[in-house]
């Protein structure tokens, strides 16, 4: 059974001006997949459609076998804190908390007590060398820190999907490579499915499988 499939979905914000038609997608257990296309085409969309964030306006999204547009919002959120997880090119930590803090929330919200929330963050952090900056604040950490804090809060209560947009966008080349491979080795190590969208050919020719967005489907 694939983690996440697309069957036939299409989505429109405005009746009859598609962005996109006839999508059909399977992802498996532990593969990774980038997604590129043209600006405008609507890969964020896509990504919001296939982590449950929007509702296509044709087609269906399954979930390891469930299709979402049956899941009340409890069960979305439930599933998004759960069994996702989320890179951003903007990385979104929260400014008050520290990295070592910003990690923890998606184990709190799973329902962790903080001791095993914050053990599991200061190990993943460390292994991704950051044990000296586990008490730093995102505003004085550098752009490559911030992005590593971003992986680690991503990836730190063992998601079977990690969505990622455009997750080294905001780094110069050298740390965009580096956090390319650490995003990729730790999915690999937990067996975690990756799903990246991606404007640059050389992040996309990393992953398992590439495909672009086109308005007529996923090829």
């Amino acid at each position: 059974m694939s983690v996440l499939s697309l069957q036939s979905v299409g989505h429109a914000y405005t009746p009859g001006e598609w962005l996109f038609q006839g999508l059909q997608f399977d992802l498996a257990s532990g593969e990774h997949v980038a997604i590129q296309g043209t600006s405008g085409c609507g890969k964020s969309t896509l990504l919001n459609l296939m982590a449950g964030l929007e509702v296509p306006s044709h087609g269906e999204v399954w979930w390891r076998g469930q299709a979402t547009s049956a899941w009340t919002a409890e069960q979305r959120r439930a599933c998004r804190q759960s069994e996702m997880g989320f890179v951003f090119q903007a990385f979104h930590l929260l400014p008050h908390l520290s990295a070592l803090q910003n990690v923890m929330v998606p184990c709190l919200l799973g329902g962790q007590s903080g001791p095993e929330a914050s053990h599991a963050a200061s190990e993943l952090l460390n292994r991704l060398g950051m044990h000296k900056r586990l008490d730093a604040k995102p505003a004085s950490l550098s752009g490559g820190e911030q992005q590593r804090v971003a992986l680690a809060r991503a990836l730190v209560h063992q998601p079977q999907v990690v969505f990622a947009d455009e997750p080294t966008g905001n780094l110069d080349t050298t740390t965009a490579a580096s956090s390319l491979a650490m995003l990729i080795e730790l999915c690999t190590a937990q067996n975690t499915s990756l799903v990246m969208v991606t404007h640059a050919d050389e992040a996309a020719r990393a992953m398992g499988r590439c495909l672009r967005l086109t308005p007529q489907g996923l090829v």
